[in-house]
């Protein structure tokens, strides 16, 4: 390979263990949380957060993945990489300004939920700190991940401790919004020694807007099929509904986060060696990346379906009993965004190609407000989460189709039909032992162990060829070492 492949490895547990953590602290609240403030207060905190991130979006314009792109540009060079942060955060604190003041305005119309908005407007200050893309850039994860353990276990204790009925529903999202800002607040004191000072007359600010824009646009509409369900859930079937779809959507997120964590890791990566025009090594990591990701991604889907039931039961209460069916037909988009992330996030972006990338996700989002409204009218929170695997599929074949010239793509899915096989067994075996167990916890554990050591074990009996001989190299490199 034309890269450090221990330090991918390395990175990507890092950024896997930071994606899952920020998740995992709402998570082990969920079932408490659901309870006290019950469907309408969960459905308040997910549609007011849903209005809150566009105007987060906006004001974040495309800089975090821009960001992250051209300081792994220049990370070997303190000067540029100085100059690059100080413009963005500069271009970022103007943009959070401007945004700010537009959803103030908003407020003022708003005569529904007034004081939630008010309360979730803290992000969008916050927003304005998060230098999180310097350290991805950088390749540094260590740091994003140790600076958020005490802000997010701190998030914790005071949500057990200040949480208690439904009318605290004003205090958990107080909480959500504090703990973000404060996690981004301290990655601040990890910048010293990583960049200089910088006069005021050095730095040029408007290079910058145009590209930061043109990433602008890929997530603004990447947003509207992630949060324009909540939104028209909230509003077309209620607030309910929309907790409904944003329980069932956390718990997708958390699975996905070990998958699109090589996203992250490997943007810098790929950006670094396309910059010194080694295109050999963009291709392989794509490769490399395509086949870890799927061998992941068709079990966990299986998973998610295989526990749906007696998770949501155990998990949510049986007040959410909808949300196993929702976990159920969502869990699709863990094999669609696993491959759109591989070939969007590591492939077109750090290459440059933002046409094919932002036209993709333009694409999914239309088809994402064309099926939504006449979906959710008909089959209600079931109709959105069918919208949004549609979306993901669009976005996901538009650009496995943009790439086929440049990329043989028969090389990335060569061994799918062995993933998708072994997880068909998996999700066969656990069928058939579904009702062992006494309770919900016992049948998540005995389907979870059950699947585990299916899949295993038929994966190796179909062994998939181009993960063995990667694993070849590493472990032959480990003992070179």
């Amino acid at each position: 390979m034309g890269y450090n492949l221990m330090k991918v490895v390395k990175n990507y547990l890092w950024n896997a263990g930071y994606q899952v953590f920020i998740l995992i602290v709402p998570l082990v609240t969920i079932p408490y949380i659901t309870r006290v403030l019950g469907p309408s207060g969960v459905g308040v905190n997910s549609y007011t957060n849903s209005i809150v991130q566009y105007f987060i979006l906006f004001g974040s314009l495309g800089l975090n993945i821009y960001g992250n792109r051209e300081i792994a540009y220049h990370k070997d060079d303190v000067k540029s990489r100085s100059s690059i942060f100080w413009e963005l955060t500069i271009i970022k604190f103007l943009s959070i300004s401007i945004a700010m003041a537009a959803y103030l305005l908003f407020i003022g119309f708003s005569d529904r939920y007034r004081i939630f908005f008010l309360i979730q407007g803290i992000m969008l200050i916050g927003t304005a700190t998060d230098i999180s893309w310097f350290f991805q850039g950088m390749e540094d994860f260590k740091v994003t991940v140790t600076r958020s353990t005490l802000v997010r276990i701190l998030s914790l204790v005071l949500t057990f401790v200040f949480v208690k009925t439904s009318a605290d529903t004003w205090m958990y999202i107080l909480i959500l919004a504090v703990s973000q800002t404060l996690g981004y607040l301290t990655l601040w004191p990890y910048l010293r020694g990583r960049i200089v000072k910088v006069k005021l007359r050095d730095l040029h600010l408007k290079p910058h807007i145009k590209p930061a824009v043109q990433l602008l646009i890929p997530q603004v509409a990447t947003q509207v099929y992630l949060q324009l369900n909540k939104t028209m859930l909230g509003s077309i079937d209620g607030v309910s509904a929309a907790g409904f779809y944003d329980n069932s959507d956390k718990i997708i997120k958390l699975v996905l986060a070990f998958i699109t964590a090589t996203g992250t890791v490997l943007l810098p990566h790929v950006a670094n060696n396309f910059a010194k025009g080694n295109q050999k090594a963009v291709r392989s990591s794509l490769q490399l990346s395509m086949h870890l990701i799927l061998v992941v991604a068709f079990p966990m889907a299986a998973g998610v379906i295989c526990v749906a039931q007696p998770f949501t039961n155990l998990f949510f209460g049986p007040r959410f009993a909808v949300v196993a069916t929702l976990m159920s037909v969502e869990s699709v988009v863990i094999i669609l965004i696993g491959i759109s992330n591989a070939v969007g996030q590591q492939y077109l972006l750090p290459t440059g190609q933002y046409s094919p990338y932002t036209t993709s996700v333009v694409l999914g989002s239309i088809a994402n407000i064309i099926l939504n409204i006449p979906l959710i009218i008909y089959f209600g929170v079931v109709g959105s989460v069918v919208a949004t695997v549609v979306s993901e599929a669009v976005v996901t074949g538009y650009q496995v189709l943009r790439i086929r010239q440049q990329i043989r793509v028969a090389s990335l899915f060569s061994e799918t039909w062995k993933y998708a096989s072994s997880s068909l067994v998996m999700l066969l075996a656990v069928f058939l032992i579904r009702n062992m167990g006494t309770g919900d916890f016992s049948k998540v554990v005995i389907r979870v162990i059950t699947g585990v050591i299916v899949y295993s074990v038929a994966l190796l009996l179909l062994r998939p060829n181009f993960l063995i001989s990667q694993l070849g190299s590493l472990r032959a490199r480990f003992v070179k070492r």
